[in-house]
């Protein structure tokens, strides 16, 4: 098997703009080949440097409206790293800078892939809340990739795996709140200036110390495109006994349609399932993403026999699932319709209650998982189940 370095942890403390020169810092070189990838992407649709500028410029008070504190990491991230503000921007907005771009041009953009996979307490051996997917995109983001533990004075501490110069992806907070996210795509996608983009709406989701409060999040915010994003909240009780709940949330840019776990699991990959949304939306996704579908199905029916009895191992095992590969869950690398080398780049599992996370890099092709931890902040935990 190919060798992959794990991805480095970051540890971030302080003020907005100190958090972000720590990270900038820590990760220069991870995030500068990440930045001049995506700039070469949009440089094939016409976007030279200049306008890449004007434009990451341009989103600033839109993202300032959401919350100032994202633009002064930001800022800060590009000051550590020592690379322009506009690279770290379109760290964080490279879907929808990509994709306005393509718009312009009547081309189509090839979303990431992703599937995700969760257990409510009722489902596990061990009673307690499990979350994972696997990250499917350009297979350099297996060498971009860091693992953020953000230490907040304001909310719950956050731990979230992330490309190096971004904000969030997917990750766990102290207060037991677990995120994953995937693409989707519909016909109403980028016909609206506005909207923000979507690591700033995954970082506040995995700033909240309530299920409600992430939920609000992801239901008032206005998206430039589609996306599901699963999010799930591990409690315990006074007696330490593990609880929680998790929805997935299903968003086209102007309306979001929530669905909940079937009999305590929950797994979706690329494609609209919620009968109001397929009743509703175009999906134009699947022309690209055509093993969506089997995906989705392949990971439920590896973990449905084991409700009750499932374990972390058993996600890792149901992501692994090579069967028609290369189109497969655990995708190797292969050119998409593009001609740019995709893969799995990351598997991340994780129990959001104890602050576990594990991730491994290009998990078709390498076996090494990282163990990362947060220490969980029972009190808020407990406070949360009552």
């Amino acid at each position: 098997m190919a060798g992959y370095a794990p991805f480095p942890l970051i540890d971030l403390a302080g003020g907005p703009r100190e958090r972000g020169r720590t990270h900038g810092k820590a990760a220069a070189d991870r995030l500068k080949r990440g930045a001049a990838m995506y700039a070469e992407s949009l440089l094939a649709t016409g976007v030279e440097w200049k306008e890449l500028e004007r434009r990451a410029e341009a989103m600033v008070p839109l993202i300032d409206r959401f919350d100032p504190a994202f633009v002064e990491e930001m800022r800060g991230i590009a000051e550590g790293a020592g690379q322009p503000f506009a690279a770290v921007m379109l760290m964080n907005a490279r879907t929808e800078m990509v994709a306005a771009a393509r718009r312009r041009q009547a081309t189509r953009h090839f979303p990431d892939g992703c599937t995700a996979a969760l257990a409510l307490p009722e489902a596990s051996a061990d009673g307690v809340l499990l979350h994972g997917q696997n990250w499917d995109w350009r297979a350099e983001c297996a060498e971009t990739g860091v693992v953020l533990r953000i230490r907040r004075d304001d909310g719950p501490d956050i731990l979230t795996f992330t490309e190096a110069g971004g904000l969030a992806r997917s990750g766990l907070n102290s207060a037991g709140i677990g995120l994953t996210a995937n693409a989707l795509e519909c016909d109403r996608d980028y016909q609206r200036e506005a909207g923000v983009p979507l690591p700033f709406i995954r970082r506040k989701v995995l700033e909240a110390a309530h299920l409600a409060q992430a939920v609000q999040t992801i239901v008032a915010t206005p998206k430039p495109g589609s996306n599901h994003m699963a999010v799930s909240h591990a409690t315990s009780n006074e007696r330490g006994d593990g609880g929680g709940e998790a929805f997935g949330f299903e968003c086209a840019p102007d309306e979001t349609f929530w669905i909940a776990p079937d009999r305590g699991l929950y797994v979706h990959a690329n494609h609209w399932i919620a009968e109001a949304a397929r009743a509703k939306v175009k999906d134009t996704g699947l022309a690209e993403t055509p093993d969506s579908i089997y995906r989705d199905k392949r990971v439920r029916e590896l973990l449905a026999p084991k409700r009750g009895k499932l374990g972390l191992e058993d996600l890792r095992q149901a992501f692994f699932d090579d069967w028609r590969a290369p189109y497969s869950v655990c995708r190797p690398p292969r050119p998409n319709l593009r001609g740019v080398t995709t893969a799995t780049a990351a598997m991340i599992l994780m129990r959001p209650g104890e602050g576990h996370l594990e991730a491994c890099p290009m998990p078709a092709l390498n076996r090494q998982f990282t163990t990362y931890s947060l220490t969980p902040d029972r009190t808020a935990q407990k406070q949360a189940a009552e």
